[in-house]
C-alpha cells in the first residue's frame, strides 16, 4: 500500500496531476472536495459541523484504506503552515495512520505562482470536480487571500520525515507532473 499525499496551494494541479498519476498507476485519487462538497449542502463550510463530519469522513475512509488491497491512495490537500488549525496536525495523524498500517507514505509536495494558479482555477476538469469552485470570482478572491494571507508551502523539517518531492508545476503539464513523480519514486506505470 501507498499513501500519497499531495500538497500545495488552490489550483497548483493536485487533483489534476493526481487523476495522470491514477491512469498511470493502479493507485487511486481521494482528493479533498470529495468530502467538502458532500457537506455543502447541508453545513456551510464556516459551520463546525462541516469541519467535524469532514474529518470524521476522511479518517474512516483512510482506516478502510489503509487496511484494503488498494494498491494505494492519492489524498490531495491544502495545508496553511504555521496556523493553529490549518492542517500540519491532521498531515501528522493520517501519516501517522498509513505507517502504522505498514504503507510507504510520500509526500509530494506542489507550486506554481499564482498567475498560473489563477488561470488553471478556471480549467473545465476542475469546474467538473469542484462544486464550490464554479463560482469564478468567488473561487479566485479566496485563492488570492490564501497567497497573500498565509503561507502554503513547508519549511525545512516542517512535515513528517517521509518520502519526500517538490515540484514547481508552472512549466508542467499534469501529465508531464505525473510521470515525474512516478519517475523520481520509481512507480511502475501501468500505461504510458
Amino acid at each position: 500500500m501507498k499513501f500519497v499525499l499531495l500538497l500545495g496551494p488552490q489550483a497548483v494541479g493536485k487533483m489534476t496531476i493526481g487523476q495522470e498519476i491514477e491512469r498511470l498507476t493502479e493507485m487511486k485519487v481521494f482528493h479533498n472536495h470529495q468530502t467538502i462538497d458532500l457537506l455543502l449542502p447541508y453545513f456551510d463550510f464556516s459551520e463546525p459541523a462541516h469541519h467535524r463530519l469532514k474529518d470524521t469522513i476522511r479518517r474512516e475512509m483512510f482506516k478502510e484504506m489503509a487496511n484494503s488491497s488498494l494498491e494505494g491512495v492519492l489524498f490531495t490537500f491544502l495545508c496553511l503552515f504555521g496556523v493553529e488549525g490549518g492542517g500540519l496536525e491532521f498531515i501528522e495523524e493520517t501519516v501517522e495512520l498509513f505507517e502504522q498500517a505498514g504503507a510507504d507514505v510520500y509526500i509530494v509536495e506542489l507550486d506554481a505562482p499564482v498567475a498560473t494558479r489563477l488561470h488553471r482555477n478556471t480549467t473545465e476538469n476542475r469546474l467538473t470536480h469542484k462544486v464550490t469552485k464554479r463560482d469564478l470570482a468567488a473561487s479566485e478572491q479566496d485563492l488570492r487571500e490564501t497567497a497573500d494571507g498565509y503561507r502554503t508551502r513547508s519549511l525545512p523539517g516542517e512535515l513528517p520525515d517521509v518520502n519526500y518531492f517538490f515540484l514547481d508545476t508552472e512549466q508542467l503539464s499534469a501529465r508531464e507532473s505525473a510521470e515525474t513523480i512516478c519517475d523520481h519514486f520509481n512507480w511502475s506505470k501501468t500505461t504510458v
